[in-house]
C-alpha cells in the first residue's frame, strides 16, 4: 500500500461517493420510468371510447379467439346477448341463450341494432344442379 502511495481513508471516502452517485442514478432511472408509464397510460386511455350499456340492451360480443383460426368469411362477433348489469369501470354481465351469465369487458361489446334472428329462415341449403 505504501509503495503505491494509496491512502485508505481517501479511497474509502471516494468509494462512498461512488455508491451515493450510483444510488442517485438508480432513483433518477426509476422516476423516468414512472413518468414514461404515466404518459403511456394517458395516451392509451385517451384512445379508448367510453361505452355505456343499460340493462336489457342487445349487444354483440367480439370473439378474439377466432384470430387463432383465420377464416375469410368467419364473423368475429357472436351473439346477440342481453345485458343483465353494467358494473363500474366497464365490466358488463351478459346473458346468452342459456340461463348462465358471463362477465366481460365492455370494450369487447357493441350494440346490436338488428331484430330477432330466426334460425330457420337464415339457413340456406344449396343443392347441386
Amino acid at each position: 500500500m505504501k509503495t503505491l502511495n494509496i491512502d485508505l481513508k481517501s479511497a474509502g471516502e471516494k468509494r462512498l461517493l461512488q455508491l451515493n452517485e450510483l444510488e442517485e442514478f438508480r432513483n433518477e432511472a426509476y422516476e423516468n420510468a414512472k413518468i414514461y408509464k404515466e404518459r403511456k397510460k394517458k395516451w392509451h386511455d385517451r384512445s379508448l371510447v367510453r361505452k355505456e350499456f343499460q340493462p336489457e340492451q342487445q349487444v354483440l360480443l367480439f370473439n378474439s379467439r377466432l384470430k387463432l383460426f383465420p377464416g375469410k368469411l368467419k364473423s368475429r362477433w357472436s351473439g346477440p346477448f342481453t345485458v343483465v348489469k353494467a358494473f363500474p369501470y366497464g365490466a358488463v354481465e351478459l346473458k346468452g341463450e342459456g340461463l348462465e351469465t358471463i362477465k366481460v369487458n365492455g370494450q369487447r361489446l357493441k350494440l346490436y341494432l338488428g331484430g330477432k334472428i330466426d334460425q330457420a329462415k337464415s339457413t340456406i341449403i344449396l343443392a347441386p344442379l
